[in-house]
């Protein structure tokens, strides 16, 4: 069976938590074999932490995501800091991370709390997982700014081939996601055709971004090989090409084993 990794999925969150072995089952059976779980803030660094912990194929990150900020956040850096310093092999990244235009949160304080945590994933040699929206005429001007030894990877990405790019020539990856999977997503669909298959993993968000057909229901890492199919026709290569290019570079971005 093909092996796939998701690379992006939420899978710590309430929906997933009354039968959360049951849920593991569901993805492992459709050729998920390895997860990452980002962190939104500090309110989830345990939750995310203890799958690692009690399961060897979820790896996760720690960060603030940029629409649960609030003001109080400078004084949680201490924690994040102390958590990174005792981390095990399983935390992998720093994030999510990132900037958010189409919300209510302070701009100023979104690329604050941004830089710092780039600058930790800096120290510790860390890539970052970066969420944007609305906002890379600022983010990529903070990252040219502040080189990541490790880089990272733009998660969810709708964009055009020109902004893909740009973060591809600062040496990160392209989350690709369920997109993909709308026809209406055509600037999206003709970029993802064009980007270079090496700086490109495979994500499904879980459980938001669900899959074309499947609107209005909640998404699941099992639902990772409707992206993967989609990625092939759009490549125009088969999909077991497809996913053993992809399980490789998910390994590399995060520094893990295969």
């Amino acid at each position: 069976m093909t092996r796939l990794f998701d690379t992006h999925c939420h899978f710590d969150f309430d929906g997933f938590k009354d039968n959360f072995l049951d849920e593991l089952a569901a993805a492992q059976s459709k050729g998920v074999e390895r997860f990452l779980i980002p962190s939104i803030n500090e309110s989830n660094w345990q939750r995310v932490q203890s799958l690692s912990n009690l399961h060897a194929n979820i790896y996760h990150a720690f960060g603030f995501h940029p629409y649960f900020l609030n003001a109080s956040v400078d004084t949680q850096f201490a924690h994040l800091i102390e958590i990174l310093e005792s981390r095990t092999s399983q935390c992998v990244a720093i994030g999510e991370c990132g900037l958010d235009f189409m919300i209510d949160v302070d701009h100023q304080l979104q690329e604050r709390t941004l830089v710092k945590q780039i600058e930790l994933a800096q120290q510790y040699r860390l890539p970052v997982i970066l969420h944007c929206r609305k906002a890379h005429h600022r983010l990529l001007p903070i990252l040219r700014r502040y080189p990541l030894p490790k880089g990272g990877v733009l998660h969810g990405f709708s964009g055009s081939y020109q902004q893909a790019m740009s973060y591809i020539e600062l040496g990160f990856y392209i989350g690709v996601g369920g997109t993909i999977t709308y026809p209406r997503a055509n600037k999206t669909r003709q970029a993802i055709a064009k980007l270079p298959l090496d700086f490109l993993v495979i994500e499904t968000d879980a459980p938001d971004m669900p899959m074309c057909g499947f609107q209005g229901q909640k998404n699941h890492p099992k639902m990772l090989p409707n992206v993967l199919l989609e990625l092939a026709l759009l490549k125009k290569q088969p999909e077991q090409t497809i996913a053993q290019s992809l399980w490789q570079n998910s390994h590399l971005l995060f520094s893990i084993c295969e």
